[in-house]
């Protein structure tokens, strides 16, 4: 009997053999549905094959918790969220930004990603434009330079005009008997009475004056054309066409901040109009914009401005439902790991990048 347990006692010492207290938990299986909604890079769609950052993280967590994941596809986030709290959906996952209003629904995870929202702009007007001769004749002749012309050549020849009048109605008779005098040419013009010299002083400054106007505003024209197209920060949206998506949070900030927006169903639509000229500037999340410029967007886009409106995304699951805290501490565990930064770095560079 005693070496029986000798043998026990020293088989319960062999490394590896008594469980780690750092392991993973002992896993329960059981199927979990998730809703999702394609926004690349956290939900992408292929045939029946799904990627992206999000879905990188659940199936970490799958591993670890047991879990089966069955996902639903839905065509916006409140189609998404509202699987969760009247549908067949344990959890919604993809962009999801954590917020007080959503909180009060849902129980969110811990948060999978730190972000924020960000400005994005066709190539070059992120910077400001540097006005060329096309700039310039475009201003030349506008509509409201082209009425200080006209008023230029009326101002002009009404004078000039007036002055010949004056004068031929000022000039001396000529006696009959006298022989003819030959009158001076016609570019010579003599002014030899008050109205005239008059009539020429105050036309003078009247156009030294109109000169001096009309550069300087076609000056200030031009500078403000080169700043005003510029687009660096939320400051600098009102008056221009802008885009995101409906019911997200970049369309509440948006609203709340007072800058009129076209709302659409998927971001799509406003790369779109980024693409065909009919908007000015995409509001939305930063990951998302900056992997559709590091894609598709590639040197027809930029990045206007640094990150504002910080934000985090998680998943929401209902409120009450066990399976938040398995999720949470199996989170916990992938970024103690080191899991976790190989999953950020493959969809977002360095782990600095994203606020990590």
């Amino acid at each position: 009997m005693g070496v029986v347990a000798l043998l026990v006692a020293l088989i319960g010492a062999l490394p590896g053999v008594t469980p780690s207290a750092s392991s993973d938990p002992q896993v329960t299986p059981r199927v979990v549905t998730i809703a999702v909604h394609d926004t690349a890079p956290f939900v992408m769609t292929q045939g029946s094959v799904k990627s992206g950052f999000t879905i990188d993280i659940l199936d970490r967590i799958s591993k670890r918790t047991g879990w089966t994941i069955n996902y639903l596809d839905f065509g916006t986030v409140a189609d998404q969220l509202e699987a969760v709290t009247d549908g067949p959906a344990d959890a919604a996952a993809g962009g999801l930004s954590i917020t007080s209003e959503r909180s009060q629904d849902f129980d969110f995870s811990q948060p999978t990603l730190n972000a924020g929202l960000q400005i994005m702009v066709p190539a070059g007007l992120e910077k400001p434009s540097q006005p060329g001769l096309v700039d310039f004749l475009s201003l030349l002749f506008s509509k409201a330079t082209l009425v200080w012309l006209t008023v230029t050549v009326v101002g002009v020849i009404l004078p000039v005009a007036l002055i010949r009048q004056i004068q031929r109605r000022r000039a001396d008779p000529m006696p009959a008997q006298s022989p003819p005098v030959p009158s001076p040419p016609a570019h010579s013009w003599p002014v030899h009475s008050w109205p005239v010299r008059v009539l020429a002083v105050v036309w003078a400054s009247v156009g030294i004056v109109f000169v001096a106007y009309f550069t300087a505003t076609l000056a200030a024209n031009l500078t403000v054309a080169k700043f005003g197209a510029k687009i660096s920060s939320p400051a600098d949206l009102f008056g221009k066409r802008v885009c995101t998506v409906a019911g997200t949070t970049s369309a509440i900030y948006l609203a709340e901040l007072g800058v009129d927006f076209e709302a659409m169903p998927r971001i799509d639509d406003c790369y779109a109009g980024l693409q065909n000229d009919s908007v000015d500037a995409v509001v939305y999340d930063s990951p998302v914009l900056r992997y559709y410029l590091s894609q598709d967007g590639a040197g027809s886009v930029a990045i206007a401005g640094p990150i504002f409106e910080r934000e985090d995304y998680g998943i929401a699951f209902r409120n009450g439902s066990g399976l938040r805290k398995q999720f949470d501490e199996a989170l916990l565990r992938m970024q103690e790991d080191g899991d976790y930064d190989l999953i950020i770095r493959k969809w977002f560079g360095e782990p600095a990048d994203t606020g990590h």
